[in-house]
């Protein structure tokens, strides 16, 4: 049995095999951005822009809409989704309590209280028995993260939505390429979003997003939240007139231009991305004590974060010590030279801005007539599991030559899980916080230092 990296042996994963670079730049990326450059139209202000207009045009056909509105972020996209849908401030809208935080503040910057969800504990999306559960008199919406590249459970969602009259909102920030039961993400709810963050499996040069729609209402004033409130015209001049309240979300023509080009090669990288997860996830499955990714059988999952539960009873440990054996194991495997690292460290309605109610001087919640919700995070025992037992691979496996690399991942999972006892023995015996005690020491020092 070969000794354990972190006890002094050699490591899984020679230092030689690093992360490829993602995402992955081609001459053709570097000919479309050029092509901006010397075009000299670089936002979609511009008079005759095309690159812009053409994303817009190409992921609607991609994703199976009628409409696409190109903006600078995917926090962005998701915001204006939700201004497009006009709710009144201190309208209430479901969120997951376990996704990445701008799904939570995406409310806030519209007014609206976000209301929290707890997860399903097998695909980590929004569960939509606890869904139904949060629907108050104020629920106006209702925000589907298809977390780390899985779809959730539209049908289900969809339906309790048609119910109680709400719109629901994709928020598909990771999950672009993903079909359920045959139908894209981000063409099932009412209005939807996507992010084309630099490390997103359809990425840009930086930053940018996409909403879409098939709601010719909702795509204008989409469209003219965008921009100041104007309505662009795609010849002649530009009137400057704001027929609503709009904001400056403008995406630039070089990050639409760099996607265009990623675009073309969108589907063969998601083909060889989902066959070398497959091929790393087949090693993984006879680790006692590991539980991988779930996927059932009507959707596909795009892969964007990989996360792992552990079992401590497979170690011989009762369960309050399934923390610290995924820190035991954490430790373990990146010695070994595998990246796992957590994905966030507390539910969503643990965070600070809605602890302590820092939306704009207590709004949405000091609106005459709102609700202020409880935000106690063990409300929320699943997400709270889920968080305390797992962690995660992040960006390394998502270049479509990362085959290699995550042989190699494979080799120290098996190599990690020979070593049982050791890992039991340390989960036992090493000092141990939860993630969520650590973010709050993390806070306090970033808090301290900052004079705040």
């Amino acid at each position: 049995m070969d000794k354990l990296a972190m006890l002094g042996g050699t490591r899984a994963v020679p230092k030689s095999h690093k992360i490829l670079p993602w995402p992955a730049v081609t001459e053709e990326d570097h000919q479309a951005v050029q092509r901006v450059m010397t075009g000299g139209r670089f936002t979609s202000a511009s008079a005759g822009e095309s690159e812009i207009t053409g994303l817009e045009q190409e992921w609607a056909q991609q994703v199976g809409t009628r409409h696409c509105v190109a903006v600078n972020n995917g926090t962005a996209a998701l915001s204006l989704a939700l201004a497009a849908l006009e709710m009144e401030p201190g309208s209430e809208v479901i969120v997951p309590a376990l996704s990445f935080i701008a799904s939570a503040v995406a409310p806030l910057h519209v007014m609206a209280v976000p209301v929290f969800a707890d997860i399903d504990p097998l695909t980590y999306n929004m569960d939509p028995a606890s869904v139904e559960a949060a629907i108050t008199p104020r629920t106006r919406a209702i925000v589907v993260v298809h977390l780390h590249g899985l779809p959730a459970d539209m049908d289900e969602i969809n339906a309790i939505a048609a119910r109680h009259d709400l719109a629901v909102v994709e928020d598909a920030a990771q999950a672009h390429g993903a079909l359920y039961r045959g139908r894209n993400v981000g063409s099932i709810g009412t209005i939807n979003s996507f992010s084309l963050n630099v490390s997103k499996n359809l990425a840009t040069c930086g930053e940018g997003g996409l909403i879409n729609t098939d709601d010719d209402v909702l795509h204008a004033r989409a469209l003219m939240g965008r921009q100041f409130g104007e309505l662009i015209p795609t010849r002649g001049e530009r009137s400057y007139v704001a027929h609503t309240l709009g904001w400056n979300h403008k995406p630039g023509a070089i990050q639409a231009a760099f996607t265009r080009s990623q675009l073309t090669r969108f589907d063969l990288d998601n083909k060889n991305r989902d066959a070398n997860v497959r091929a790393l996830l087949a090693r993984l499955a006879p680790l006692v004590g590991l539980i991988i990714p779930t996927v059932p059988e009507d959707r596909t999952h795009a892969w964007h974060i990989l996360r792992f539960r552990v079992d401590p009873a497979a170690f011989g440990l009762p369960e309050q010590y399934a923390g610290p054996l995924r820190g035991a194991l954490m430790r373990a495997l990146r010695a070994e030279g595998v990246p796992a690292s957590p994905y966030q460290l507390m539910p969503l309605p643990g965070q600070k801005v809605f602890q302590e109610r820092l939306g704009f001087g207590g709004y949405p919640w000091a609106l005459p007539g709102a609700r202020t919700p409880s935000y106690t995070v063990e409300d929320f025992p699943h997400t709270l599991r889920v968080i305390e037992d797992s962690f995660t691979i992040q960006k390394a496996h998502l270049h479509p030559d990362a085959g290699d690399l995550l042989a190699r991942y494979a080799d120290a999972f098996e190599k990690v899980f020979q070593h049982r006892d050791a890992l039991a023995q340390h989960a036992r015996n090493a000092p141990y916080k939860t993630p969520w005690q650590r973010a709050d020491e993390i806070a306090a020092v970033e808090w301290d230092t900052a004079g705040l």
